[in-house]
């Protein structure tokens, strides 16, 4: 079975161009998160299974139907099985794991697995994945390394998380090959916490009005 690469998913994404990538330490934060995505209009958001109340976060940020809720650091089936059961519409992961891959596509559910090598993007295409993860960007060539792989992997789109903030992202977005961006930068519980949201609404807006500039 190959990808679904039509789903709405990544036109959505192509879209709004900004994935928050988003670790729940505290679910009192989550109303104030969803209120300030709505509101800039930044639907997305990837929740990290980088604490143990990612499930309930994602179940509880699925709720209202606003925003499209996404898994990540999705690692095992069993993970990737937890992220659906509680809302959960995509799944990325930080490398290229088979048995997660095998899962999403048999339920039509886009998957981003994490590539930094030929070899990796080689993998996902064997799926018929044409839109990748490049994790860690920073780490792994930035937008120069996408604009090399782009010559072998003319077909691909590339996710690029790791590295990315609000100095670098449009850089990345101006490539025609870079479908969106991810990380903690466009939103965290950190910039919520601070002053109940202001921070993190007017961070976030600058954002997005640097995209509509671009």
């Amino acid at each position: 079975m190959l990808a679904n690469m039509d789903h709405e998913i990544y036109t959505q994404l192509a879209k709004t161009k900004l994935l928050p990538l988003y670790t729940a330490t505290d679910l009192s934060c989550l109303d104030k998160l969803e209120e300030v995505l709505i509101k800039n209009d930044v639907r997305f958001i990837e929740v990290t299974f980088r604490s143990e109340l990612a499930a309930k976060a994602m179940k509880k940020l699925s709720a209202s139907g606003e925003l499209t809720v996404g898994a990540g650091t999705v690692r095992s089936l069993k993970e990737a099985e937890i992220a659906v059961e509680n809302g959960a519409k995509f799944i990325v992961s930080p490398a290229v794991v088979p048995e997660v891959i095998d899962y999403c596509l048999t339920r039509d559910i886009p998957v981003f697995p994490g590539t930094a090598t030929p070899g990796d993007i080689q993998r996902a295409l064997e799926y018929g994945i044409k839109v990748v993860k490049f994790f860690p960007a920073d780490i792994y060539g930035g937008i120069k390394a996408i604009k090399a792989l782009s010559g072998p992997f003319y077909d691909v789109q590339f996710l690029p998380t790791g590295g990315i903030d609000k100095n670098n992202f449009v850089d990345y977005l101006a490539d025609a090959h870079v479908i969106g961006v991810g990380g903690s930068f466009i939103i965290s519980e950190a910039a919520i916490k601070k002053d109940n949201g202001i921070t993190a609404d007017a961070a976030l807006k600058e954002l997005v009005e640097q995209l509509k500039e671009n």
